[in-house]
């Protein structure tokens, strides 16, 4: 055998040795490993749930307020036109009052 050969056999043995010593990971192994990870992602999902329940209910009483604001924003300017009338109708009543002699 030559030089070569016996390096290339000598190669080859020690790649046949690395791979079959590493092998793959056991299932109880991987589980084990990925066990923290998955306790997390659980606790973090909770978290959006809850966070998303929190900004739905948010949402819905900002379009009460606002529907609420809205209404009130009506009412006021009926009132408004209301108040004017009856200013004007009071500014009326002192010109004429002003104007009449007095007895």
């Amino acid at each position: 055998m030559s030089v070569f050969a016996s390096k290339y056999v000598s190669v080859l043995m020690i790649t046949a040795g690395a791979v079959s010593l590493g092998g793959c990971a056991t299932k109880g192994y991987v589980r084990e490993q990925i066990a923290p990870v998955s306790q997390r992602v659980d606790a973090l999902e909770t978290r959006l749930q809850e966070t998303d329940a929190t900004a739905k209910s948010a949402l819905t009483g900002a379009q009460a307020a606002s529907t609420q604001a809205q209404a009130n924003g009506q009412r006021l300017d009926q009132l408004t036109g209301r108040v004017d009338g009856v200013e004007q109708r009071l500014t009326v009543q002192e010109q004429s009052r002003a104007r009449r002699p007095r007895h």
